[in-house]
């Protein structure tokens, strides 16, 4: 490509780049108006949708809190039913045991 082909390629460019800011500020100000009016509505919902990610994130610590509170609990009276049920299966031998002796004194 020559320097001139060059030349000509930005020229256009620039020509382009040129027209469009000439339609952006020939825009009717009501155009405008109507623009920034969205863009605060966007932004507005924008403020809202943080607001509400925010206050869901803080109830889904509080929430993911809770559970593994209520894991310990379980695991503790987990922890209890089985120490329970181990000394009824000690108790229970333990009565086997005197049952067995009984009988055997009493022969």
């Amino acid at each position: 490509m020559s320097i001139i082909e060059k030349k000509e390629k930005n020229l256009i460019q620039l020509i382009n780049k040129l027209n469009s800011l000439t339609l952006t500020y020939s825009q009717p100000s009501y155009e405008v108006e109507k623009i920034k009016t969205e863009k605060n509505e966007i932004l507005r919902q924008k403020i809202e949708i943080e607001k509400k990610n925010h206050e869901l994130m803080r109830e889904h610590k509080y929430l993911k809190d809770k559970i593994k509170k209520m894991q310990l609990e379980v695991k503790k009276k987990s922890e209890i039913d089985d120490n329970f049920n181990q000394e009824i299966d000690e108790l229970s031998q333990e009565t086997e045991n005197l049952v067995s002796e009984i009988e055997k004194w009493q022969m």
